[in-house]
């Protein structure tokens, strides 16, 4: 059987959640499934230092790449419906989106599509008018209405394509995403600790939130929260949890000006630091010397943070919204993201109370083991198989 997995989202350099999640699951398929054809259809104009190397010990896995600028692409299929994916990595049989993009497939070529979240249908608030028509232009709903298999990161995501989209339930099949096990506790003593504390400048005690900075993300939230932490602190003279700093990292994304301007008006700016990118060799050092994790989000498809920030032993203070509850558990504490004080009494509770760190430590630790890239692509796996014998025996 010859699979043709739409890679394109790899040649963008990034390292966000859809990166993350497809280049996670090709590695985990790909040592589990040597019988099967895999095409990697990629394109970009513009040459990319993206590697594939490591795809060279797979002899039954391919590359295809095509050098055709993406908007004419990308307006080939919205306006022709043309060319076929499948026929451009040679006649494929089935074919796998691991996210939503612009594309093509024969009719009677089998279609798998993972979906991430409808966030741009349930906050639409949140994105930018480029953002907006994107979404419109590539039309979510006709994709997942097209495929045969559905793919869902989260219960959460199952239900929004149920209701939004009215997606039948048998057409979904819910596979957890994970993160990679690099994340995990690092000996105190590690040296390289010491040296991204002093790459990135970062303080002895400090409360961090590392993400993209957007609305969606609720950073403003989390602003306003730190402040009424440290009013409290300092009316009561707490001194111990009037050291704890701030530190938000991540890439800047888009609508982020009242973020930078609640930054600048906050009493405690001195006490906030922000840090623009964080590097994927770097990030569970930067986790490790996190006292608390905090990711009181609107909304998320998954929430990768959160469990990499558990995997690493941080106490996670996250939103009781979307998938995130899914993703936590009990491990952690739920907050109501449009409550502030919520937000800061649940730091409260954890700066002052050591047992409680120790108990969420250890129940981030337990909870963080249900989420297997492995057991992701074996049941990813699983469906192809399925989706196979189902077009065979017609």
């Amino acid at each position: 059987m010859k699979i043709c997995i739409d890679a394109r989202c790899l040649m963008e350099e990034r390292r966000t959640g859809v990166e993350e999640y497809t280049l996670n699951l090709l590695y985990n398929l790909f040592e589990i499934d040597n019988v099967n054809q895999y095409i990697l259809f990629l394109n970009s104009w513009r040459r990319t230092k993206t590697d594939f190397s490591w795809i060279k010990k797979y002899p039954n896995v391919t590359l295809k790449r095509f050098r055709i600028p993406n908007k004419i692409l990308n307006l080939f299929f919205w306006y022709l419906n043309w060319p076929k994916i499948d026929k451009l990595a040679g006649k494929a049989d089935i074919v796998f989106m691991p996210n939503i993009i612009f594309g093509s497939v024969s009719r009677n070529v089998k279609l798998i599509t993972t979906i991430h979240d409808l966030s741009y249908e349930r906050h639409s608030e949140y994105f930018s008018l480029k953002r907006k028509g994107w979404h419109i232009f590539i039309n979510p709903k006709k994709i997942c209405q097209r495929a045969n298999e559905i793919i869902a990161v989260s219960n959460s995501t199952k239900n929004d394509l149920i209701s939004l989209y009215q997606i039948s339930p048998q057409k979904i099949k819910v596979v957890y995403s994970a993160c990679n096990d690099k994340f995990k506790i690092i000996d105190r003593n590690n040296i390289q600790l010491i040296k991204v504390k002093e790459k990135y400048s970062l303080p002895y005690k400090f409360i961090m939130y590392l993400g993209t900075i957007e609305p969606r993300k609720n950073i403003i939230g989390l602003i306003k929260a730190y402040n009424q932490l440290q009013y409290w602190a300092k009316k009561e003279n707490q001194t111990e949890i009037q050291k704890f700093k701030l530190v938000i990292a991540g890439a800047k994304g888009w609508l982020n000006k009242k973020i930078y301007l609640e930054i600048a008006n906050s009493e405690f700016k001195k006490k906030i630091r922000l840090i623009d990118f964080v590097s994927d060799q770097d990030k569970e050092y930067v986790y490790n010397l996190a006292s608390v994790f905090l990711y009181p989000s609107f909304f998320e498809g998954f929430g990768f943070p959160v469990l990499e920030a558990m995997q690493c032993g941080v106490p996670v203070i996250a939103g009781n919204n979307s998938s995130l509850p899914e993703v936590v558990g009990n491990a952690g504490i739920l907050i109501d993201p449009d409550k502030p004080n919520e937000i800061a009494q649940a730091l409260k509770e954890i700066l002052k109370d050591e047992k409680l760190r120790k108990i969420l430590v250890e129940k981030g630790l337990k909870k963080s083991k249900d989420f297997n890239w492995k057991k992701t692509a074996q049941e990813t796996l699983d469906i192809i198989n399925r989706i196979n014998r189902s077009s065979t025996s017609v």
